[in-house]
């Protein structure tokens, strides 16, 4: 039988397939299509210090292999998750947990943390795709020097795993990720979306009441995986790759690039049982090459 079992950060993973924050809410939904056992992990929605209700609509957009989005971190708080949300997905699924926090300033990136840590989650990711209030509004993700000075503080008061989530809209994304494992990260997730836009020609305005938005879906996985590739050409620390995984060949693709974790998300907003089309994919291919341990695909990409 063919071995899907994995460990990330120290903990384990029944299979290296989570899912994508901010395309899964709180797992609820898609348990009535598959079980939560059945993945390795779920990353539940974009957690924010205090609730936040997202932005106007419209907020989603179909693009060509793929969605745009601004729904704007819609969530209740990082303290009614902790206090309500945690300890029920804990009694009610056997899976672990990926708790993803957002925050507008280095100190409320820190409280999240501690409040998280106090929880039954199994690893924390860090979104640094958000604008750093204190600094004009640029993007933590952007600067090196910021995201290690960040990680840096958050590890300090973080009692779980701390993985960061990279953004691909910067010049050099290893720049990026080196600077976050200077700063303490246990792993590193990618790619977050690419800002992109869709226009409305008989308006002639945005079709997203925000203007702008983030790509996810099957056309930004080429992106991601040589991003994955590089970034783990670059560090030490073990990745979790995704953007626009959506069946069992993507997953081993982002493997064999470097991830040792995988997450689906637009993908199950088509099929939310593709998770069992993933593993099954999986175990055949890993019949069809002699593969026992699906960690023996990790890095192997053998360039030209």
């Amino acid at each position: 039988m063919a071995r899907l079992e994995t460990e990330y950060c120290g903990i384990k993973f029944r299979n290296p397939i989570v899912t994508a924050s901010g395309t899964f809410g709180f797992g609820y939904e898609y348990d009535e299509y598959a079980p939560l056992s059945e993945y390795g992990g779920i990353a539940v929605k974009g957690l924010t210090r205090t609730p936040r209700a997202g932005n106007k609509p419209p907020r989603i957009a179909e693009t060509p292999s793929g969605i745009l989005n601004s729904v704007g971190l819609q969530n209740p708080g990082v303290e009614v998750f902790a206090e309500h949300l945690m300890p029920e997905l804990s009694a009610k699924f056997d899976t672990n947990v990926i708790a993803n926090m957002s925050g507008n300033t280095i100190e409320e990136y820190a409280e999240m943390a501690e409040i998280l840590s106090e929880t039954d989650v199994a690893v924390i990711e860090m979104n640094i795709s958000c604008p750093n209030v204190k600094h004009g509004g640029m993007a933590f993700g952007t600067n090196a020097a910021v995201v290690e000075e960040l990680t840096k503080t958050v590890k300090e008061r973080c009692k779980k795993p701390l993985v960061v989530k990279l953004s691909p809209n910067v010049t050099s994304i290893t720049e990026i990720a080196k600077a976050a494992e200077a700063g303490g990260a246990d792993g590193l997730s990618l790619i977050n979306t690419l800002l992109g836009m869709k226009i409305d020609i008989n308006t002639r305005r945005p079709i997203l009441a925000n203007n702008t938005g983030g790509l996810s879906g099957p056309a930004v996985m080429p992106v991601a995986v040589r991003m994955v590739h590089e970034v783990y050409n670059a560090v030490r620390v073990p990745i979790i790759g995704m953007g626009g995984a959506s069946s069992g060949a993507d997953v081993i693709e982002f493997m064999i690039a470097g991830a040792k974790l995988v997450a689906l998300g637009t993908a199950l907003f088509v099929k939310p049982d593709l998770i069992f089309d993933v593993k099954r994919e999986m175990e055949e291919y890993m019949d069809r090459f002699g593969i026992k341990d699906i960690n023996e695909l990790v890095g192997t990409l053998e360039l030209y």
